[in-house]
């Protein structure tokens, strides 16, 4: 059954209602049929709940008033976020309908920033159990945890080993906040019911000695679980995903670099699967790439790009990137000349000793630095590339904030007037530059987008809205198309089609103020217009596929849930 009619049946009369078999206290205590106070007076005595609740039933609205009330309440980000969880773990439809009614101002607090911390003081914030935590010692009864949960149709599946958690690092268990959130995204923007999604925590240890030393750590007290006995230990967890949840998407999040590139290789022809950090980063800044280069009136292939960051989501970037230059025509080897990426030991060569695999596609001939002034031989810092290259698009994905400096962009400014600098890693700390000084130093003529989101910015009279390059423009509606078109295997296509789509999708209204994203209140919007899309690129390269004369507008409507009360009959 679709996910737009889960647990939705028409009776005689056309009217929509949901059945239910449970009661009472049970009933108070399932997330995802609890009503709360707004069980109606003859649900109320169907489902024996006289005497559990306030005597005067409410209606949704007045508890959509009411929670809302709570959460301003709240005197701090990570108390807002605790509130918001201990409301989705009882009553998620309210959680959902609330969320959505005021995505701008709680998408920050449900995800990033305020979700790092949340990670990092996960142990000693602990409220309630939602999803899987495997180890080593229960992967193989994975079936078996299963049965436990009330939604058996899984669609979606999140999944950790909590190595690599934002700009955060290591954070064990605590990693665990992460899938959490991504799935209340899936649901906000793709409309995935909460009963479909599965957040799932690999706890293989922690390496981090601050954890390990806290006597209120909740995960294994042990270093993290590396070598052939990981990827062993990987190999049983796709096997039983496959087994236990066949219809699943599943999508990597927050691995070390070398296992997130490591893991997507090797699964992604076994199951639908993607990792968000390194597709999803990369499609969505490709998107805001192609939207600066329509306010420029140029072409992607005049463009000469920076990646600063050398990671998971860094090479995303540069792959991405490349595939936007190759569907512009660009041939393969320009396409790669036009592309430099630099780590903590600067731009990327070939010759360096010990390069990580997944970097050289990427790495330059040393011989192209001939005649650069080095600061230290071998190495070329981000500024002595700029000096001796002209940069027309810095994209930052260090981690490292501050890292973008005044003299990097005037400079660029050498060699166009409108330079893209999008400083983009999160939390807000970790930005690689503040908007407001690259518009100092640009005197405005910047497009500039960021990962984390902030105000706008007032500068020689002018407003400037920030774009957030959120990969929630992205991976809600490759899931969703994904779950709508059965296809066993996530394409790098896909995920340029969503490029693509999502800079389309940007009004001529933002463009025109500088503005490469949508705002977050358009998510819905967004995620169905990208997932449509996608398939039409499915259903053209595979015409005698399962979307065969479909109208793709109606399944998407009917994979798209809705947070709103159902009346209950009782079965």
């Amino acid at each position: 059954m679709a996910a737009g009619k889960y647990l939705r049946w028409k009776d005689e009369n056309g009217n929509e209602f949901r059945p239910v078999s449970i009661s009472g206290n049970a009933l108070l205590n399932d997330r995802t049929l609890n009503k709360s106070s707004a069980f109606s007076f003859e649900e109320r005595e169907a489902f024996n709940l006289a005497g559990l609740l306030p005597p005067k039933p409410q209606t949704f609205e007045d508890q959509l008033k009411r929670v809302y009330q709570g959460f301003l309440s709240a005197c701090s980000d990570i108390e807002q976020y605790q509130y918001l969880r201990a409301l989705q773990d009882r009553n998620e439809t309210l959680f959902y309908a609330l969320v959505s009614r005021h995505i701008e101002e709680m998408a920050p607090i449900i995800y990033t920033p305020t979700v790092g911390k949340a990670c990092q003081e996960f142990s000693h914030r602990y409220q309630k159990d939602r999803g899987l935590y495997i180890t080593a010692e229960n992967v193989d009864q994975m079936g078996e945890m299963a049965r436990h949960f009330a939604g058996k149709d899984i669609k979606i599946i999140v999944v950790t080993d909590s190595q690599g958690i934002l700009g955060l690092g290591d954070l064990g268990i605590g990693g665990m906040g992460i899938p959490i959130g991504k799935l209340s995204l899936y649901t906000l923007g793709a409309g995935i019911h909460p009963a479909r999604c599965l957040p799932i925590a690999l706890d293989v240890g922690t390496d981090n000695q601050d954890l390990l030393n806290d006597p209120m750590y909740l995960g294994l007290p042990q270093k993290r679980m590396r070598g052939q006995e990981y990827q062993d230990f990987i190999e049983k967890f796709v096997a039983q995903t496959k087994l236990h949840f066949p219809e699943a998407v599943l999508q990597w999040e927050d691995f070390s670099k070398s296992n997130a590139f490591d893991n997507l290789s090797k699964y992604e022809d076994e199951l639908p699967s993607f990792n968000d950090d390194i597709q999803g980063t990369g499609s969505v800044v490709l998107a805001g790439v192609i939207g600066a280069t329509k306010i420029k009136n140029e072409t992607l292939g005049e463009q000469v790009y920076a990646v600063y960051g050398a990671g998971a989501g860094g090479v995303g970037v540069a792959d991405q990137i490349f595939a936007g230059l190759l569907k512009e025509g660009i041939s393969h080897q320009e396409a790669r000349d036009r592309i430099f990426i630099l780590d903590s030991r600067g731009v990327v060569f070939d010759n360096r000793e010990g390069l990580d695999e997944y970097k050289k596609r990427y790495a330059k001939p040393f011989s192209l630095a001939e005649g650069w002034s080095l600061a230290e031989e071998g190495k070329a810092s981000l500024g002595e590339l700029i000096d001796n290259t002209p940069v027309t698009v810095l994209l930052g994905c260090s981690g490292v904030g501050g890292a973008f400096k005044e003299s990097h962009v005037k400079k660029m400014l050498e060699y166009t007037e409108r330079p893209m600098v999008f400083p983009l890693s999160n939390p807000t700390d970790n930005c690689e530059a503040l908007p407001e000084d690259v518009y100092k130093w640009t005197n405005g003529q910047a497009i500039v987008a960021t990962g984390s989101p902030f105000d706008d910015v007032e500068y020689n009279g002018n407003l400037y809205r920030i774009g957030q390059g959120n990969n929630v423009f992205i991976f809600p509606a490759v899931g969703l198309a994904t779950i709508v078109s059965g296809v066993s295997k996530i394409t790098m296509e896909m995920f340029t089609t969503a490029s693509f789509a999502l800079a389309e999708y940007v009004s001529q209204e933002d463009l025109d103020s500088g503005c490469v994203f949508p705002r977050m209140r358009e998510l819905k919007d967004v995620s169905g217009f990208v997932a449509k899309a996608i398939l039409k690129q499915i259903q053209e390269t595979d015409p005698q596929g399962c979307l065969s004369g479909k109208d793709i507008d109606q399944e998407i409507a009917e994979h798209m849930w809705e947070p709103i009360y159902l009346p209950y009959r009782r079965v």
